[in-house]
């Protein structure tokens, strides 16, 4: 059986396209080191993929919540332990107030608690790097703590410490709002309330005072001091309950860390190529183009006469 012309130019030419389009097929391959360029290159591993990539996003998105959690709570630590040497600093100046100190030197003790006083408001109303008050809750955006015209502090910030979804199963309280630090519901561990009763009964002078008076300032002090003693108990709980969620969002990085290697292993199973195997089978496709290329060529080259004879 006799072939025509046309039927044998169809076909040299098929070969050339076909040739090509598995030759440029290997090359996108080899330049995007995946297999599954198209989803229609293997349906069932690209679906695959799809699912591992959203959940490696997902695992991201976690992980991206687990380091905003971790400078806020950082944040927190580093104000907190100022927060706890200034409580300290005015217990100690608050036990030197004892009976045989004379009113000048009360009134000394009363100016070094008010400046005591200043400088926890200044922790209170503390910001982190972002500019946020990290004691507002979620009203990141003003100050927690306010002064009036007496001088007396009020918490006006945020009813709500923020939270972070830190993992699948995981929401974390990632700091503390400032009326739970600075003072207590029971209002046994008042920070500025404490203060404030204290400089009060230091600045009452008691030289020449009855006996009662001077009984009710002594009352007046201790229940001062227990009160500054009971707020660095629950300044210390908020830096432990800090330290131990930290360890947490430690393991969950870790947990986050195998996650992630797990699911770039299974993509890479799913879609990359044999590097070694997808070059030779590239050289093998690019010798077999050239060959199709120079018979498709030779066939122009024959006379009319030459293709039926």
């Amino acid at each position: 059986m006799r072939l025509s012309t046309s039927i044998i130019f169809q076909q040299s030419m098929q070969g050339v396209t076909d040739g090509l389009s598995n030759f440029s097929k290997t090359g996108q391959q080899l330049a995007s080191n995946t297999r599954v360029v198209n989803p229609s290159d293997d349906p069932i591993a690209a679906s695959k993929a799809v699912m591992v990539n959203q959940a490696q996003a997902q695992n991201d998105q976690y992980s991206l919540a687990r380091t905003f959690a971790e400078n806020g709570m950082n944040s927190e630590l580093s104000v907190l332990t100022n927060v706890a040497t200034a409580l300290t600093s005015a217990s100690t100046t608050l036990l030197s107030a004892d009976g045989t100190k004379n009113d000048n030197d009360r009134q000394l003790i009363a100016t070094s608690l008010r400046g005591l006083k200043a400088q926890m408001l200044n922790l209170g109303n503390s910001t982190d790097g972002n500019g946020n008050f990290i004691f507002g809750g979620y009203k990141t955006d003003a100050q927690p703590f306010t002064t009036n015209a007496a001088g007396t502090v009020s918490y006006v910030g945020g009813t709500q410490a923020i939270s972070q979804q830190v993992d699948a199963d995981r929401v974390m309280t990632v700091g503390h709002i400032g009326s739970d630090v600075f003072n207590n519901a029971s209002g046994t561990a008042d920070i500025f309330g404490a203060l404030d009763s204290a400089i009060s009964a230091l600045e009452t002078p008691l030289e020449g005072a009855t006996d009662a008076v001077k009984a009710a300032n002594t009352a007046s002090i201790n229940a001062a001091s227990q009160n500054l003693k009971n707020a660095l108990t629950n300044v210390s709980s908020a830096q432990a309950t800090l330290g131990v969620q930290l360890q947490e969002v430690d393991t969950l990085n870790s947990i986050g860390t195998d996650r992630s290697n797990a699911n770039k292993q299974t993509l890479s199973d799913l879609v990359d190529i044999d590097m070694v195997a997808t070059i030779s089978t590239y050289m093998m496709q690019q010798q077999s183009l050239q060959a199709s290329y120079k018979a498709f060529s030779d066939m122009q080259g024959l006379s009319l006469f030459q293709l039926n004879k």
